[in-house]
């Protein structure tokens, strides 16, 4: 469980205000102003105030708690903040709400007063969902459910993305080369931004003076832009620190460039990156990255669940990789940055609380409760019904009048079985990339699409130039169009190796026949 003790300004709370945090943000330039809500869906804010940042109407710090009234019918999804400070959020409801600092217009409320209580932000964003926010010292952005990019606030160097330098106080559509894309994720530096489109490609824009946009140059850019040098490579996620910045891959592998006087670009030292470098973490697969636009810090986790730090850590600069003994990377900014701020909606689960989704997760394979039993190679695998039946329209029609409490099955092998089983009740599957093939066959052979999709997901995490051959043919069997992409793109980023495998030499005729084909459709074979 995530224990936001670990946060210095939360040593103002007392211990039964502690177990009640649901959700918490901390921010501030000194880390000394939190939000935070409750297991009873009300919001609280404490610490300095600066600019009314806490919404209350005022700019009086408090040592304690106060409940923010204005927001308590609202449920949050996701916030950031600025240096001002000034927040932002989204509801779960998809409205944008803001305060805080507004000398540059970033509350886009469409004036330059300081918001000493939450705004509903609604100028050109009446009729869309809101799913995402990014913060810049003193610049906003969101992005919309139908991937659209709405950006306002301080634009000195262009990371409104207007064209302009001026400022500009209500939202408004980021166009340009983004006008007919669909972005997936946003993230914002200092003065600049970040979008990631559904198609991997990374475009950005604003200020440039330590080559954070990737573009090979130290100019700023005044309309998005695409990081060319990052063609061919598939980008999921995006993060952002004062001046560097970081991509994680669908490879799992991660990319930096900036501003490195902190070693916060992990390559071993402390010189600038206009261009994406590299960062050698281990040999396990990374799965989330994390940087915040008010510290110079790093963070990573693997898939092992391995935390690693590097840049600034208590005045030392760290400049390759180090493993830390954090089991997350919100730790990493309680104990290592300066200031100790969050870099995303921290989001506590009580210990005492089950959810729903918890007590059907805790009844598989329960042999006290189940009504029903699956024998495969020699072992029992415990279930209910009911609960196949409404999960599963295989079960739905194989144990309709069916008063067998024995199933055998032998045309799968006990641990694929159980993973399908368990992932009925838990809507999540759990095996390594190598069984997930198995699995892959079963979802194919039930029909079970969201199962096929996750299979897909978990066995990309495993390829290697020794089995993206396999897995490649495995994807075309199985009809996984999006996996066969996957391996495809895997097989041409590594070509020379791939084509030295047994896995190659022993390829199927006609898949052998279609990848060439392909490959030199893509131009692989050039020199």
């Amino acid at each position: 469980m995530l224990d936001v003790g670990k946060w210095p300004i939360f040593s103002l709370c007392s211990e039964e205000e502690l177990q009640l945090i649901h959700q918490a943000c901390v921010f501030g330039s000194a880390g000394n102003e939190v939000l935070y809500t409750t297991v009873n869906d009300e919001i609280f804010v404490l610490g300095t105030n600066c600019s009314g940042c806490l919404g209350l109407g005022d700019v009086q710090s408090t040592l304690e708690p106060r409940r923010l009234d204005s927001l308590n019918d609202k449920k949050i999804a996701c916030l950031s903040y600025g240096s001002g400070p000034h927040l932002v959020l989204a509801t779960t409801e998809g409205e944008v709400f803001s305060w805080g600092h507004n000398a540059y217009g970033q509350l886009g409320n469409g004036t330059i007063n300081h918001g000493l209580v939450p705004s509903h932000i609604s100028t050109n964003l009446s009729n869309k969902q809101v799913i995402e926010v990014a913060c810049g010292s003193y610049h906003s952005l969101v992005l919309t459910a139908d991937g659209e990019v709405f950006a306002w606030g301080y634009n000195n160097s262009g990371q409104v993305g207007s064209g302009s330098t001026a400022n500009q106080a209500i939202p408004r559509r980021v166009t340009g080369c983004l006008q007919n894309k669909v972005v997936v994720n946003i993230a914002c530096g200092q003065m600049c931004s970040m979008a990631v489109v559904d198609t991997g490609e990374v475009y950005v824009w604003g200020y440039n003076g330590n080559g954070q946009l990737g573009l090979g140059s130290s100019g700023n850019q005044p309309t998005p832009c695409r990081v060319a040098a990052l063609q061919g490579i598939r980008v999921q996620r995006v993060a952002c620190g004062y001046a560097h910045t970081l991509v994680l891959t669908d490879e799992g592998q991660v990319y930096a460039w900036g501003a490195n006087s902190y070693g916060q670009l992990g390559t071993g030292n402390k010189s600038n990156q206009s261009y994406p470098t590299p960062v050698v973490v281990e040999k396990d697969r990374i799965i989330e990255i994390a940087a915040c636009h008010s510290t110079h810090t790093s963070a990573a986790k693997t898939q092992g669940g391995h935390v690693y730090m590097w840049g600034q850590c208590r005045g030392q600069s760290v400049s390759l990789p180090h493993l830390t003994h954090f089991s997350c990377t919100d730790d990493v900014f309680a104990c290592c940055a300066t200031p100790a701020v969050t870099w995303r909606l921290l989001s506590v689960e009580p210990d005492d609380h089950l959810t729903v989704a918890e007590s059907l997760k805790r009844e598989f394979d329960n042999p006290d409760t189940a009504d029903l039993k699956f024998l495969v190679d020699g072992k029992f695998i415990y279930a209910h019904k009911v609960l196949l039946k409404i999960r599963c329209e295989h079960f739905r029609s194989s144990l309709e009048d069916n008063e067998d409490d024995i199933v055998e099955m032998s045309e799968f092998s006990y641990p694929v079985y159980r993973a399908f089983l368990e992932y009925l009740y838990t809507d999540s599957i759990s095996l390594s990339p190598e069984e997930a093939v198995g699995l892959l066959d079963l979802a194919t052979f039930y029909r079970e699409n969201r199962l096929k999709k996750l299979c897909q997901q978990t066995i990309k995490q495993g390829i290697c130039e020794e089995n993206a051959i396999a897995l490649l043919s495995a994807a075309v069997k199985y009809d996984a169009q999006d996996l066969e992409e996957f391996c495809f793109r895997f097989c041409i980023n590594h070509l020379t190796v791939v084509t030295q495998t047994s896995g190659f030499a022993e390829m199927d005729h006609d898949l052998l026949k279609n990848f060439i084909s392909k490959a030199s459709r893509v131009g692989a074979f050039k020199n």
